[in-house]
């Protein structure tokens, strides 16, 4: 997972690894020194999932626990303070925590029992829960538990339930939700009337989703042909990208997309001014 001038990796032991910059302890060495080569944070075997924010980090473990670290100005943390931590703390002390996200400054995560946690800045609505309001500790949203599994975009977010069908809410500017307008919603809201997504991910003001077919959808903002729709033209509703149905997983990034095939290949599409797609140039596709 790859945050602000940082990066995560899980190796097959269990144990996690952290690297780059490191000025609000988001290595989780306990020090805000940065450094150039992976170093393990902590001693545990049994890290599970990471989810990179800005400059913070959270993960579960394969007893599902969670523990985050790092910056926490709006409670993103979900310690319920504002204090960042240099070293990984467990949040609270639920043990059924299934999938973890990251936005900008906001948590999402679902539960084994279908439940679906937020925390963090709300702004734009982007927790879920009705509200602008921040918290600095897991709040449920709404009753549901048929919840499993949850994106985070910069601010919004992309969830999917056990039905196959996809929600999202939060900042809509760009039209990321995908309901077919611009207008910000703080509660979830079904994206169309499909029941075979099956995976999507949000980016800053783009998302991406595949269906079960391997078809992959993209909608939002498009202004370096992050979308793959073959414009640099906004959509606030889902477009098919070309007719392919071999697409297996696909992450937004904050301009620019990747995604694999089902024959193991990886693709890239959109900004490319850094060299991020990783074709030997910096021009964008």
């Amino acid at each position: 997972a790859a945050g602000r001038q940082f990066s995560a990796a899980t190796k097959t032991d269990g144990t996690l690894w952290a690297w780059g910059s490191n000025t609000t302890g988001e290595l989780g060495q306990g020090n805000t020194t940065s450094t150039s080569s992976p170093v393990q944070v902590g001693a545990l075997t049994t890290w599970a999932e990471i989810a990179v924010g800005n400059v913070y980090m959270v993960a579960t473990t394969t007893g599902g626990a969670l523990y985050s670290w790092g910056f926490n100005n709006f409670g993103q943390l979900g310690h319920n303070n504002t204090t960042n931590y240099s070293s990984p703390v467990q949040v609270g002390t639920l043990t059924t925590w299934l999938h973890v996200s990251a936005g900008q400054y906001h948590t999402a995560a679902t539960t084994t029992d279908g439940k679906l946690y937020a925390w963090g800045y709300n702004g734009g609505g982007r927790l879920g829960d009705g509200t602008s309001t921040r918290r600095s500790s897991p709040v449920q949203i709404g009753a549901l538990t048929t919840w499993l599994n949850v994106s985070c975009g910069y601010a919004h977010n992309l969830a999917t339930k056990t039905d196959g069908t996809l929600w999202a809410w939060g900042l809509n500017n760009t039209g990321q939700l995908g309901d077919g307008t611009q207008v910000n919603k703080s509660s979830p809201i079904q994206v169309g009337a499909l029941t075979t997504w099956s995976k999507a991910s949000g980016g800053r003001g783009q998302s991406q989703a595949i269906l079960t077919d391997g078809k992959l959808y993209a909608w939002g903002k498009n202004n370096t042909g992050q979308l793959g729709l073959g414009s640099t033209t906004n959509y606030s509703s889902p477009v098919q990208v070309g007719a392919l149905t071999t697409w297996s997983k696909v992450r937004a990034g904050s301009d620019t997309t990747l995604a694999i095939k089902t024959d193991g290949t990886l693709w890239a599409w959109g900004l490319a001014t850094s060299g991020q797609l990783g074709d030997g140039t910096t021009t964008n596709k």
